[in-house]
């Protein structure tokens, strides 16, 4: 009985490598043993950058609300612990897009926070 390659699987496989690894530097988008190593971390890190971003993105609504809130002459801390002592459920994501996009809005909630 002849030996079985299965070539149409290991090429698929070699392909599928090679075309996330599309636009590489040299040998890493051509080379599969470069390839593979180089898309097997790649994709550690966006693993671990879906992760991040939650982060950076919570870091930056707290900046943005800060710079919003101190123009009313009140600091980030005080506003939020207000915030939760007057009942007002808004997260840091909506706070944010509020002080960037309607600052009458925010006013208005700093006003009645106050």
């Amino acid at each position: 009985m002849p030996r079985s390659k299965n070539a149409v699987a290991s090429r698929a496989r070699k392909k599928k490598i090679l075309n996330q690894a599309k636009g590489y530097y040299g040998k890493r988008k051509n080379v599969f043993t470069v390839a593979k190593n180089v898309v097997e971390k790649g994709m550690t890190y966006k693993f671990t950058s879906r992760k991040l971003k939650k982060r950076t993105f919570r870091t930056l609504w707290i900046a943005r609300i800060n710079a919003a809130i101190r123009e009313e002459g009140m600091n980030y801390s005080t506003f939020i612990n207000k915030l939760a002592k007057a009942n007002i459920d808004l997260n840091r994501k909506v706070l944010a897009d509020l002080a960037m996009n309607e600052p009458e809005t925010f006013k208005a909630i700093v006003a009645k926070v106050k």
